[in-house]
């Protein structure tokens, strides 16, 4: 795994090294918002797989969606947590360690393969932020989720101190 470059936009650098795009935060399908900060942490809210703000699959995992697609769909979720943070701090240099991941699967009644659905996120926050990428982590299987998606995870990051809005 390469490490980040260091300095300004380090983050932003890495993600155009690995061709990784983050996209526009998704609105609210409820009443919540995208991320919340407290002291030094940002918590997202789940996030869905959105594509230019659709889901490009839905069904079960184990039935109408392959593990390799879940996988694809849990970095994708991924992607779209890390543009809620920046969209709240600002600065994706800011975050100093990946605390925890949760990862919901919505698992066909035979699918029990729900860690590995959700290596996909947690491999790219590794190849992301490296070291400061590992985190602790739930992967859990579910009869279903909202849309239909077949994956939704959230994250808890650490920041480099007090998390001020994005100006």
């Amino acid at each position: 795994m390469t490490a980040a470059p260091r300095g300004s936009a380090r983050i932003r650098a890495r993600l155009d090294e690995l061709g990784l795009t983050l996209p526009t935060v998704a609105a609210p399908v409820a009443a919540y918002v995208p991320a919340v900060a407290t002291g030094n942490h940002v918590h997202t809210s789940g996030q869905l797989p959105f594509v230019d703000g659709a889901l490009p699959l839905t069904g079960k995992v184990g039935g109408a969606v392959t593990q390799e697609q879940a996988a694809e769909l849990a970095a994708t979720c991924c992607l779209n947590a890390l543009a809620a943070i920046e969209a709240l701090v600002g600065d994706l240099d800011r975050i100093t360690r990946v605390v925890k991941m949760t990862g919901y699967v919505a698992s066909a009644p035979s699918f029990t393969a729900q860690p590995a659905v959700i290596n996909g996120a947690s491999t790219l926050l590794g190849e992301v932020f490296g070291e400061a990428g590992s985190h602790a982590r739930a992967a859990v299987g579910v009869a279903v989720l909202p849309m239909d998606a077949p994956v939704e995870l959230d994250l808890l990051v650490e920041l480099d101190g007090p998390a001020a809005p994005a100006a």
